[in-house]
């Protein structure tokens, strides 16, 4: 069994004395959290308890990857567990069925997570255009971690639902989900925690910063999916233009939220350029990629479905973006 801390990746091993793929059977552990910078050395152990569990794509027979919860000493919730809050807010508003799809972007670099695995020692590949969704090896770089890393979360019991190569050499997405409530954090965090460590066997680093290389290239986002029942039955697009409105008057918590320092790494990428919308301004639009949401095409047609909110930064923590997502269009906050 495995222990996955969601601020940061860790996996600490533990012996079962039997299999089981229930949480609520598992023992509440600890970690030294001195050592992750979240306690300090003379009261350093911080609780983590099982919280969701997933088959080991690794060791796979009876081995299981477990998602925790943080508390610290006193049994309280730690302040970097942000899953808490999440799960007490989807409780709150679980009659209206929310869901989650969550389009992960990434960005491979090479062992020193300096250099962008596959590009030139010297310079820059060729401007972006024929890398989207590309073949071959003059625009193609990472496909066996890819691949790796889709068929490991389909073992594992990922909601995985797609992937592709994106505009940037090297930059990739896989989407997860439709995830109900708090199964999208927990099933986003252990697919990241599963990509990092197929990335590992190939002596490449995934790096999620919003906008990894300056200048003309394509940044990173974490594009959120969201329904409710109400905006999935006949008529539902009524009901998505009023959560629309409801998102346009908390833009600012949205931003502040949408990335872990407050919106300030998500303002490198959000400039109205690169299929973004400037983080200082809220729009939305039918099919606008350049919007802060977007409306699909076929959700108009249909007049029923789901809208896009594209301005979740890459390493934006799924957990709080979905909280405040509800806050806002189910609970009024």
């Amino acid at each position: 069994s495995s222990g996955i801390n969601a601020e940061w990746p860790l996996r600490p091993g533990k012996t079962l004395m039997e299999p089981t793929m229930d949480p609520e059977t598992l023992p509440v552990w600890n970690f030294d959290g001195s050592s992750t910078m979240q306690s300090l050395g003379q009261n350093s152990d911080i609780y983590i308890k099982p919280v969701a569990c997933f088959k080991d794509p690794f060791r796979r027979g009876d081995n299981i990857l477990v998602m925790c919860e943080t508390l610290d000493h006193e049994g309280n919730v730690h302040p970097t567990n942000k899953r808490r809050s999440c799960f007490e807010n989807m409780e709150k508003c679980k009659e209206v069925i929310p869901w989650f799809g969550i389009e992960q972007e990434y960005t491979m670099f090479d062992f020193t997570g300096r250099q962008p695995y596959g590009w030139p020692s010297n310079g820059y590949p060729g401007p972006q255009g024929p890398y989207y969704c590309g073949v071959g090896s003059d625009k193609v770089k990472g496909r066996k971690i890819v691949e790796a890393h889709y068929r490991a979360c389909m073992y594992a019991g990922i909601m995985i639902a797609g992937s592709n190569a994106e505009v940037m050499p090297s930059q990739w997405e896989y989407q997860v989900g439709p995830c109900e409530g708090i199964t999208m954090g927990d099933h986003l965090w252990v697919s990241r925690w599963i990509l990092s460590r197929i990335a590992e066997e190939f002596n490449v680093v995934i790096s999620y910063d919003p906008k990894p290389i300056p200048g003309d290239w394509n940044g990173a986002g974490c594009h959120t999916n969201i329904s409710t029942l109400a905006m999935r039955e006949e008529g539902g697009l009524e009901k998505i233009y009023e959560a629309i409105e409801l998102m346009g008057k908390k833009h600012e918590e949205h931003i502040h939220d949408y990335d872990p320092s407050g919106g300030e790494d998500n303002k490198r990428r959000l400039t109205g350029l690169h299929e973004t919308a400037s983080f200082e301004k809220f729009n939305f639009g039918v099919a606008h990629r350049g919007a802060s949401i977007r409306i699909p095409r076929q959700v108009a047609a249909d007049g029923k479905g789901y809208f896009e909110d594209r301005r979740p930064s890459s390493n934006a923590d799924p957990y709080v973006v979905t909280d405040r997502i509800v806050r806002t269009i189910c609970l009024g906050e």
